[in-house]
């Protein structure tokens, strides 16, 4: 039997060399990733804010749209994709519609709270100045609710970017192959890329999730400077 030394020489935790001849693999894996968080975001946006929208105009059908969104966020998602594969094969669509679902849950949510925390007065105040509802709506209550948005967004992004990493058994995980690829093979070094980059995806996209929440509420930034 070898000693700790002697395996961890021969199998060490970062192997550069590998990170240069795999550079194409690495890069094609990181694209992946990006591509399938990109696109259930933006999915898991659309039918959140369409179901958000029924939830505020219709108070009744908010339990049940949240109910539902919690059915499917309590779903492993393993299990999902395993029920999907028999229809949709090996697929990308087998990963974005599991990666899609989970996002409505917080996206609900937060856009629901975001909304329903602006002031009734605020409200009236935009009525009294003539206002449509839809331009009471862009121009009032949206602005005032993107705390709550943004908030939601970002713990949507980091759960998905961790989350691509599963979709690795169906061969669309993105880094998440990377992971898995050294676990069969007990091979530490695209284990160790793959968990790296996927950290640092989350951490990128977080921050620019909140850059771009920065920049579209000014009046936050010059409140916190007085």
């Amino acid at each position: 039997m070898f000693d700790l030394p002697v395996l961890q020489a021969r199998n060490p935790i970062i192997r550069w060399s590998y990170f240069v001849d795999e550079w194409d693999q690495i890069q094609a894996a990181l694209q992946q990733h990006i591509e399938l968080t990109v696109i259930a975001m933006a999915i898991g946006i659309v039918v959140s804010s369409a179901l958000a929208g029924v939830a505020l105009r219709y108070a009744w059908s908010l339990p049940p749209i949240t109910a539902f969104s919690s059915f499917l966020y309590t779903i492993p998602s393993v299990a999902l994709f395993g029920l999907l594969v028999p229809y949709t094969g090996l697929s990308r669509t087998t990963a974005v519609i599991p990666l899609a679902s989970y996002t409505l849950l917080v996206l609900v949510t937060s856009i629901v709270d975001g909304f329903r925390a602006v002031p009734a007065e605020v409200r009236d105040a935009a009525d009294g100045m003539g206002l449509t509802p839809r331009q009471r709506v862009l121009q009032v209550e949206l602005p005032l609710a993107l705390p709550y948005i943004v908030t939601g967004l970002r713990i949507a992004t980091v759960s998905t970017v961790g989350l691509v990493t599963v979709a690795a058994i169906i061969g669309q995980g993105g880094l998440g192959r990377l992971i898995l690829d050294g676990l069969r093979r007990a091979f530490w070094t695209p284990m160790t890329i793959g968990a790296s980059l996927s950290i640092v995806l989350a951490l990128l996209l977080d921050a620019a999730t909140y850059g771009a929440g920065r920049v579209a509420m000014p009046w936050a930034r010059r409140g916190r400077a007085s």
